[in-house]
């Protein structure tokens, strides 16, 4: 299970994560992904959940993020597409017209 294996940081800044990870630690298309620097050469990934236990499949007491920490580590970028969209739903669930 410690076997290394290397990937190289294409010119976007993007990189895969070998599918045998994937796999191993069930990392699937839409999965919410967190990273910490620990220090100049550890990058720790971890699988996160934002779902507080809505449904008995995604029940997880080890998960302690809570909203506000997860908007926080959004950029200001995908905090104003997150806000936009709340609001729009929001506004959809209290009956007014949306365009879109």
């Amino acid at each position: 299970m410690n076997r290394k294996i290397v990937r190289v940081l294409g010119k976007r800044g993007r990189i895969t994560i070998p599918y045998e990870i994937r796999v191993r630690n069930k990392i699937g298309y839409n999965d919410i992904l967190s990273f910490e620097e620990k220090d100049a050469n550890t990058i720790i990934v971890r699988k996160e959940k934002l779902c507080g236990g809505c449904t008995p499949e995604c029940f997880d007491e080890t998960n302690d993020i809570s909203i506000e920490d997860f908007l926080d580590s959004l950029t200001p970028e995908q905090q104003r597409k997150a806000t936009i969209y709340l609001n729009l739903l929001w506004a959809k669930k209290e009956g007014a017209k949306v365009n879109g």
